[in-house]
């Protein structure tokens, strides 16, 4: 008897990656290496 369908194992991988690209992408903009990031909008003057 099969547990579990390949659909499942599926949505399963899909959102894990997404919750992982999400938390490295705010670990990214909001935690230690955000003190290397540059605003562009700073350093141009109009």
């Amino acid at each position: 008897m099969q547990t579990s369908s390949p659909a499942l194992s599926l949505a399963i991988v899909l959102l894990v990656a997404l919750f992982g690209l999400t938390g490295f992408g705010i670990y990214t903009s909001f935690g230690p290496p955000s003190k290397q990031l540059d605003d562009p909008f700073d350093e141009h003057d109009d």
